[in-house]
């Protein structure tokens, strides 16, 4: 099965467990609230999504679940750059470097924006 980067949503559930190690639908939705307040049912509905896709595991204690990340952050990180090589640079480490080198990509300006919006690098997967 291909690796694929998670959406926003799972991604910042993934971030809460990973910075917690292991954690309760609770003590996640804690985490997440601190930039995205949801509701303990919406972080619920995630959390089991993910468990279905393998990427995180489960187990009960007393009456609730106790999840954990199947994969470390540096795990799903170098999927994801593998992944971003393979889709947009044929697999070329050169390509992606040569294309993160400012002076190689000159950004023509687009109106109604700064031209430093337009170097900036989405972190969501870093």
């Amino acid at each position: 099965m291909a690796f694929c980067a998670p959406p926003p949503l799972e991604l910042a559930c993934l971030k809460a467990l990973w910075s917690l190690g292991e954690g309760n639908v609770r003590s996640v939705q804690e985490v997440v609230a601190i930039s995205r307040p949801l509701a303990y049912t919406t972080i619920m509905t995630v959390l089991d999504r993910l468990v279905r896709k393998g990427k995180l595991t489960r187990r009960k204690v007393g009456r609730s679940f106790v999840y954990s990340p199947q994969a470390t952050r540096d795990t799903m990180r170098r999927a994801a750059v593998r992944e971003l090589l393979e889709g947009f640079f044929d697999g070329s480490e050169t390509a992606l470097m040569e294309f993160l080198r400012p002076e190689a990509n000159p950004v023509e300006p687009v109106p109604g924006r700064q031209v430093h919006e337009e170097r900036q690098i989405d972190t969501v997967l870093l």
